[in-house]
């Protein structure tokens, strides 16, 4: 799953160059320090305060692929996303790849529309968006009950053609959006058959096509 989820990702960030990349709950992403197609691009790294203290000091001493790293801490039901990014200086005026990966499921809808108008009002024209989500699947009763014990409850699922409306209102247009399993698929046929559960979580690439 992980596997998948990593290749579609970085996929969709190298087909759609941006100057800046927005890594939304960034948590121990590597990306800026293993992508060399970031040389040239700003990563803005958002995630709670106490988990950026850790990543801050484990990749203190490693060197950047990106041409520079920004940490913007926030927490996503508390602190207002607008504001940590343009003191950490984020430009709404340049083209933005945003990734939203391993949150969206963990947040209420309110939370969700709160953060994609604010991503609507910072992405210029060209920009780009990718979201990691929950779907209504069989499997995903069993995913709710797992994580609940671990202290972390599921709040938000949504099919591909709420997902698909939900960006639409807030500017984008999607250009893909797949299961894990097909994705996995796609890769190999090993993947394929490791990730063939997973048909709960999907990756939707979405580009701005109304200008903020």
């Amino acid at each position: 799953m992980m596997v998948a989820r990593t290749v579609e990702i970085d996929d969709a960030i190298r087909a759609a160059p941006s100057p800046q990349l927005v890594i939304l709950g960034a948590g121990l992403d590597g990306r800026a320090w293993r992508m060399f197609e970031l040389r040239d691009v700003a990563v803005f790294e958002v995630d709670h305060p106490d988990s950026q203290r850790v990543k801050r000091a484990r990749a203190f001493s490693l060197p950047r692929a990106a041409r520079e790293v920004r940490f913007a801490s926030v927490d996503f039901e508390r602190v207002s996303l607008d504001g940590a990014l343009a003191a950490a200086g984020h430009d709404p005026e340049q083209p933005t790849t945003w990734i939203w990966e391993g949150v969206v499921m963990y947040l209420a809808l309110r939370h969700i529309e709160a953060t994609l108008a604010v991503i609507e009002r910072r992405s210029a024209a060209r920009s780009r968006l990718i979201v990691v989500y929950h779907t209504p699947a069989w499997m995903l009763p069993l995913v709710r009950i797992a994580v609940r014990r671990l202290g972390e409850p599921l709040r938000s699922s949504f099919t591909a053609a709420a997902m698909r409306a939900l960006l639409a209102r807030h500017g984008f247009a999607v250009s893909r959006d797949e299961n894990v399993p097909e994705i996995a698929a796609a890769l190999s046929s090993e993947l394929g058959h490791a990730a063939r559960i997973m048909t709960h979580l999907r990756i939707v690439t979405a580009d701005m096509v109304r200008a903020p």
